[in-house]
């Protein structure tokens, strides 16, 4: 499975990258994250799933990077543009990779950073990075990975654009799979399936739920619970395709919507569309949080309301009221307004958007403000 970008697109990434170590007076940045590895190289593959094994690529100063790696990944690296692979056979406990990488290291040079801030973390033994510290000066990157995953090429808001239309066909087959008498967890089950038919590679995240007045959180495991007149049943996806992520949700009522489910969702519709107004280059991040607080009513103490989007479910900035991230053109978020109902229950609607010059432009079909009924 092959994100299939042209090599020209992975190479505009490394050039982007040594400016950054340039900047920073630096030999070489390290990387030992799937997401990361593969926003170079193109290596994309769910062997990940084992945690047995380490995984480096090193971004140098000059030149292409240098994939250190278990051997079983050389046949699928040697089919990315990278030319330097370096192996041993992994897991060897003794020694897993860690000579090689650092002869690797002294050989482009020091100091070599390495991603330290927030959302990142260090994808190998402890102990094994006590040893490579110990004959490498490694330094924190101060946010260089961050900032250049933020802001996406057209090629890759393209693919999110793709998996975000795969997901709303799935969305709108909801009808088929969704009826009274129907357990929520079949219907979780069920939608996987759509979006596989659809298009999907795999689908890493489903979330969701149901009841009268909405759902009590959005994170749960789906119960066996069956659906009921007058439910409003959600589900949360984030679908992959050629590897990078949708994620936004939608409300459905079961066979009739109550006058607190329309409601619900029709604030929810007009934050949403407040949100997209204000997210502009330069605003910032808490500002378009702001803009859907004013509409749902949310204080200080909120959590956020959208997060940035693309080769992993969440990344990057935060809608919240302290963040002060200020979008620029290439970046792409998503708008996740809440409500809450009564009995301790709320309403979630999420949307998917991509920043331009000219404003924000939406990478899913927004929804209208009636909740869809599922007769």
């Amino acid at each position: 499975m092959s994100e299939g970008f042209p090599e020209a697109e992975y190479a505009a990434r490394v050039a982007r990258a040594q400016d950054g170590l340039a900047a920073l007076s630096a030999g070489a940045l390290l990387i030992t994250t799937e997401a990361d590895i593969r926003y170079f190289t193109g290596f994309l593959t769910r062997f990940w799933e084992s945690p047995s094994r380490s995984w480096f690529l090193i971004v140098p100063a000059r030149g292409k990077p240098i994939a250190v790696i278990p051997s079983i990944g050389q046949p699928l690296m040697a089919s990315t543009w990278i030319d330097d692979i370096r192996t041993w056979p992994a897991p060897r406990p003794a020694d897993d990779g860690v000579s090689l990488l650092i002869d690797a290291l002294q050989e482009v040079g020091e100091p070599v950073v390495l991603p330290m801030g927030y959302e990142t973390h260090l994808r190998m033994p402890l102990a094994d990075f006590d040893r490579v510290r110990a004959q490498i000066d490694i330094r924190p990157d101060k946010g260089l990975m961050a900032r250049l995953r933020a802001i996406k090429s057209p090629a890759e808001t393209a693919r999110i654009a793709d998996t975000c239309a795969l997901a709303g066909r799935a969305f709108d087959r909801m009808g088929e799979i969704a009826q009274p008498g129907v357990a929520l967890s079949q219907v979780f089950r069920a939608f996987q399936r759509l979006l596989l038919e659809e298009g999907a590679d795999w689908v890493p995240y489903l979330a969701g739920g149901a009841g009268p007045w909405g759902y009590s959180d959005v994170i749960s495991p789906a119960p066996e619970t069956p659906l009921a007149l007058g439910d409003v049943v959600m589900l949360d996806t984030g679908a992959i395709r050629a590897g990078y992520f949708c994620d936004f949700d939608r409300n459905f009522a079961i066979g009739a919507a109550s006058v607190e489910a329309q409601s619900a969702h029709a604030r929810l519709i007009e934050a949403t569309a407040a949100g997209f107004e204000a997210a502009r280059p330069g605003a910032m991040a808490r500002d378009v949080w702001q803009a859907m607080a004013n509409i749902v009513g949310r204080g200080d103490g909120a959590g956020r309301m959208g997060h940035g989007l693309g080769m992993q479910l969440t990344e990057g900035l935060s809608l919240t009221p302290e963040d002060t991230s200020v979008l620029q053109p290439g970046m792409v978020i998503t708008l996740e307004p809440y409500v809450e109902t009564r009995d301790g229950c709320l309403m979630v609607h999420e949307e998917n958007i991509a920043i331009t010059a000219e404003g924000a432009t939406p990478l899913t079909s927004f929804s209208a403000p009636d909740i869809p009924v599922l007769t």
